[in-house]
């Protein structure tokens, strides 16, 4: 079915992220087991049509997977196959008829950037070894510069300019972008990287944020340490290292600062993608409005 061929082009030409690739892969063996169920025998991309690609639309709805899954599901073959098409194995791209279902839009959650700064600032909540000023500067980097999980994973110590304050970051579609770092977060880097040296094990990793061990970090070591302090400050069942990318986009835009500067600094490709974060700003405003209107 060629989708060895699709996984090289886009882990080794279009340099995705492994847990992209991961994704691509885990959806195409879905897809495939699904052809090649007992009543039916796929052989070749050229026998798959887009009634195929409907029904296994229609089977994942019924396992009640949510339309964000549904769509990412199929986004992926509609990548395959455009691939497929590029390559010359197939003429027409199979999935282009597909009309996927519609996403119920939710605001982003956040947690109140107040409380947040707050226990932040408490001393006592972080440790100062070398742990608690790695955890500290996980939630301060992700609160700080909005970055994606991925994106901190993929910090390099040489990505960090301590002295003109930004950081290099690498983003979807390989994307760089610059971000400034406040302050605050450019004390704790050199306190960071003063503590990770004399752990000796600074040398062996080029990568920021590293284990006790001085390995490199892994998604759910962040995902463990964003969801222990959160518990802190919310009571929110979600609590992880996006919500404080949502809480970084919201806080910048309830203090005024421009939509586009906001898209920039996500990495987003387009402004609708950070749209979303102004009907935040527009509920905050009606609570506002009625704690304070006399005819509210």
């Amino acid at each position: 079915m060629f989708t060895d061929r699709f996984i090289q082009y886009i882990k080794f030409e279009k340099r995705y992220s492994p847990h992209t690739v991961s994704a691509y892969q885990s959806d195409l063996d879905q897809f495939i087991g699904f052809l090649n169920y007992p009543d039916q025998i796929i052989s070749h991309p050229q026998e798959i049509t887009h009634y195929h690609i409907r029904n296994w639309m229609v089977e994942l709805m019924n396992q009640q997977l949510t339309a964000r899954s549904v769509n990412r599901k199929i986004a992926t073959l509609r990548k395959y196959f455009k691939f497929l098409v590029q390559e010359g194995i197939l003429t027409v791209n199979p999935a282009s008829k597909i009309n996927t279902p519609k996403i119920p839009k939710h605001l982003p959650v956040v947690v109140e950037d107040a409380r947040l700064t707050q226990m932040l600032d408490n001393g006592e909540v972080f440790s100062d070894d070398f742990s608690g000023t790695r955890d500290k500067l996980i939630i301060e980097m992700l609160f700080g510069t909005g970055i994606r999980l991925a994106e901190l994973l993929g910090i390099k110590e040489s990505d960090i300019n301590t002295y003109e304050g930004t950081v290099k970051v690498l983003g979807k579609r390989n994307k760089e972008r610059i971000i400034p770092l406040n302050q605050e977060l450019r004390h704790l880097l050199l306190k960071y990287n003063e503590l990770k040296k004399s752990e000796n094990f600074g040398n062996n990793s080029l990568i920021l944020i590293v284990t006790d061990k001085g390995a490199n970090a892994y998604p759910k070591l962040i995902y463990l340490t964003v969801q222990k302090y959160l518990s802190h400050i919310s009571t929110q069942n979600k609590k992880s290292p996006h919500v404080l990318r949502h809480t970084f986009a919201t806080s910048l835009l309830n203090a005024g600062a421009d939509l586009n500067a906001i898209k920039e600094l996500l990495g987003h490709a387009n402004l609708s993608a950070t749209q979303i974060y102004t009907h935040n700003s527009v509920e905050r405003l009606k609570s506002i409005y009625k704690l304070a209107h006399p005819k509210a």
